[in-house]
């Protein structure tokens, strides 16, 4: 039967999920240190553009590949990024202890621009060279100009956190599975961003 055949959908559906659980193991092993979460998150995203475009080879390969060629660029990131979620994160516990409206509100306005400044950052930086600076301008000018697409990732992305959090069971998938998940799906929102951006810029040259 072609459901069940080489290029049926339950054999691309299995090898999507088995290199995206490749991918998870890698990204874990590769941010231990912590430091280097960036570098190892560009490295996914390096990898799941590709997959959001059909064009992926050797997943491991190309995870290596990536972390090599954006270790400079992905570990600053990183850690602007984790610093960035920390004083978010604070703010809300901070409005927790306070409950204060005031620090409510500047809580919910630090993640609209923590999310604003990262929710493409990382794609872009496995994509294109450019410093740390340039790259989270870009991020912020395309979740404007592409603001409704961003609402409906970050509905998505917070579907996946719920369903992953939902019990053990999915917990545990969720560590498995999880990151990469999500990189994913920025991925295939970012792509078509990416391919739009280009074709204008190719237009007007």
């Amino acid at each position: 039967m072609k459901f069940f055949s080489v290029d049926g959908p339950l054999y691309r559906f299995m090898s999507s999920l088995w290199d995206v659980l490749k991918l998870n193991i890698l990204w874990l092993i590769f941010s231990l240190p912590i430091v280097t979460i960036g570098a190892s998150t560009v490295a996914v995203f390096s990898v799941t553009n590709k997959m959001a475009e059909d064009t992926e080879g050797y997943v491991g390969r190309q995870f290596i590949q990536g972390f090599r060629e954006n270790w400079k660029q992905g570990i600053p990131m990183g850690l602007l990024a984790l610093f960035c979620a920390y004083v978010v994160y604070l703010d809300f516990e901070l409005h927790r202890v306070t409950d204060s409206m005031a620090t409510l509100v500047f809580g919910l306005i630090a993640c609209v621009l923590f999310i604003t400044a990262f929710i493409y950052s990382f794609a872009l930086l496995a994509r294109y060279e450019n410093t740390v600076v340039n790259t989270i301008k870009n991020s912020i000018r395309i979740t404007i100009k592409y603001f409704p697409r961003t609402i409906v990732l970050v509905l998505f992305l917070a579907l996946e956190i719920l369903i992953f959090m939902f019990n053990n069971i999915t917990v545990f998938l969720g560590i498995l599975i999880g990151p990469t998940c999500i990189m994913y799906t920025i991925s295939g929102f970012a792509m078509y961003a990416f391919r739009r951006i280009e074709s204008e810029n190719n237009s007007e040259a």
